[in-house]
C-alpha cells in the first residue's frame, strides 16, 4: 500500500498551511468510524468495490474529527470545537461505529495556544461532533473551554436549532452556548480574511467560511462533504442531510469552486487528507492532497 492510499485510511494529527500571512491548520478532536453504506444510503456494495482505497480493515470510512485553527498575527480564530471529552461506542448496524474525541486542548497546546487565545469560534453547524467542547466541560473543572469567546452561527441555523433535536443536539446544550451566540450573514467577514460562504442542505443554515491571503484561497465546507470520494461523487448525499436535493446542489457549486486556480479546501473529516485541491483532469481522484 503506498502512502498516499493509507493517508485516506487513517485520521489526520496536526497539519498547517500557510495563506500569506495567516496560517491555517488542523487540531484534531479524534476520529469517526463512517458505515459507507449506511452514511451514503444510495450508494451501493458495487460503488465502494470500485473505492476500495477509501475503505479500513472494518470496512469503514475514517474519519477526522477536529476544527480549523486560523491565526493572524496574534490572533487566533476555531472553526468548530470537534466531538469534545465524550464516549461514543459503536452501535451494531448504525451509520457511525465508535467515535472518540477529546484531543482538541491537547491539540491547541501542541501548537502553543490555550483556549484563553481563541477570541472566537466559528461554527459550520450544530452537529454534535462539531460542538462539543462548547457544551461539554473541561474535565474536572465544571467549566467550558471556550466560554469566553464569542459562538459565531449562520443566522439560520440558530434561528432553527430546533430541527437539530431530532440529531440529537437537546435544548441543554443550545442554551449552553446562547449566552455568547453572535449570528452572522451571508458574506459578512469575521475575522481578518475569513468570510461566510453559506451552503444550506446539510443542516437549515450550514455555513461554509472562506479564508484568504497570499493570493490563495481556503474554502472550510464543513459537512457539505464528508469523504474526498464524494469530490467524484458530489450527487451522493448523506444519510443526515437535511434537504438532500439542496445539499448535493452546494456540493457540486464546491466542487466547481475548489478547482478554480489557487482555490483549497478544508474537508474537516477528510481522513489525513483534510487539505487539498479538486482536479478536473480526469487523472486519478479528484481530490488531491495538499501539504503546503
Amino acid at each position: 500500500m503506498t502512502n498516499s492510499v493509507s493517508r485516506l485510511i487513517r485520521p489526520s494529527d496536526l497539519r498547517s498551511l500557510h495563506l500569506g500571512d495567516t496560517k491555517v491548520t488542523f487540531v484534531p478532536d479524534g476520529a469517526a468510524q463512517i458505515s459507507p453504506r449506511g452514511w451514503f444510503p444510495t450508494t451501493t456494495d458495487e460503488d465502494w468495490a470500485a473505492h476500495p482505497e477509501y475503505l479500513d480493515d472494518s470496512g469503514y470510512l475514517v474519519g477526522s474529527v477536529g476544527g480549523l485553527l486560523v491565526e493572524h498575527g496574534d490572533r487566533a480564530l476555531l472553526i468548530d470545537v470537534g466531538f469534545g471529552p465524550q464516549p461514543r461506542p459503536a452501535v451494531p448496524g448504525g451509520r457511525l461505529g465508535e467515535i472518540s474525541g477529546g484531543a482538541m486542548l491537547d491539540s491547541l497546546a501542541r501548537l502553543g495556544r490555550t483556549p484563553a487565545d481563541i477570541e472566537a469560534v466559528a461554527f459550520t453547524h450544530l452537529h454534535i461532533d462539531h460542538i462539543g467542547w462548547a457544551w461539554l466541560p473541561v474535565p474536572g473543572t465544571g467549566t467550558l473551554a471556550f466560554a469566553h469567546a464569542d459562538h459565531l452561527v449562520a443566522e439560520p441555523e440558530w434561528t432553527h436549532r430546533h430541527l437539530l433535536e431530532q440529531h440529537g443536539i437537546t435544548k441543554e446544550m443550545t442554551a449552553l452556548m446562547e449566552p455568547k451566540v453572535r449570528t452572522v450573514a451571508e458574506g459578512e467577514e469575521i475575522f481578518p480574511g475569513v468570510h461566510v460562504m453559506l451552503t444550506p442542505g446539510h443542516t437549515t443554515g450550514h455555513a461554509a467560511y472562506v479564508v484568504t491571503g497570499g493570493g490563495r484561497r481556503l474554502i472550510a465546507f464543513g459537512d457539505a462533504m464528508h469523504s474526498p470520494v464524494q469530490a467524484d461523487r458530489p450527487e451522493w448525499p448523506a444519510a443526515v442531510d437535511h434537504d438532500p436535493e439542496e445539499a448535493a446542489v452546494f456540493r457540486r457549486r464546491l466542487v466547481e469552486e475548489m478547482s478554480e486556480p489557487n482555490t483549497l479546501g478544508f474537508g474537516a473529516h477528510f481522513a489525513d487528507v483534510v487539505f487539498g485541491r479538486v482536479r478536473t483532469d480526469g487523472e486519478g481522484p479528484a481530490w488531491e492532497p495538499v501539504d503546503a
